[in-house]
């Protein structure tokens, strides 16, 4: 892929949105997408639920190669991230998904697996559901580190190398 890979970083936080304190998982995330490489926007703070699909229909619209969520994807009746993420998705890629619970459960948070987050392709780009905490965003740079060129290259008709 020749092109400069473009990235965007959404955060679903009704407290952040609304300014009761500011947001500290999307700004490590767009640190982490800047050191692989990707040109980011955001952090976009936003509530949960529908403004994320509306942010998500939006970034792929507008051809991101991939969007990060951040929050919005435990168990409590806000969070509702993988419910506006899964309609927009192509094909999922269950693996990528579990490969970041894994990586928080073992880092010693057990709680890490009770992360609903999905990741997956819509049209061209890859979205990834991330938990809304700082150390479940390092956890899913972790992954995303050794895999997300690749991913965004094989999207984009790559080849295996």
């Amino acid at each position: 892929m020749t092109e400069s890979r473009r990235a965007l970083v959404v955060t679903a936080s009704n407290r952040a949105a609304a300014g009761v304190y500011p947001d500290t998982s999307g700004p490590l995330l767009v640190e982490g997408l800047n050191r692989l490489g990707f040109s980011v926007d955001g952090p976009k703070v936003v509530p949960d639920g529908e403004p994320v699909g509306q942010a998500l229909k939006a970034a792929v619209t507008d051809g991101y190669h991939v969007v990060l969520t951040t929050g919005g994807t435990g168990l409590t009746p806000t969070d509702r991230t993988p419910e506006h993420t899964r309609p927009l998705l192509d094909l999922e890629v269950p693996g990528l998904a579990e490969a970041i619970r894994n990586r928080g459960a073992a880092q010693g948070v057990p709680t890490a697996i009770l992360s609903r987050g999905l990741a997956g392709v819509a049209g061209r780009t890859l979205i990834v559901n991330l938990p809304g905490s700082r150390g479940g965003c390092r956890d899913g740079l972790a992954v995303l580190e050794g895999v997300l060129v690749h991913a965004v290259d094989q999207i984009h008709g790559g080849d295996h190398r």
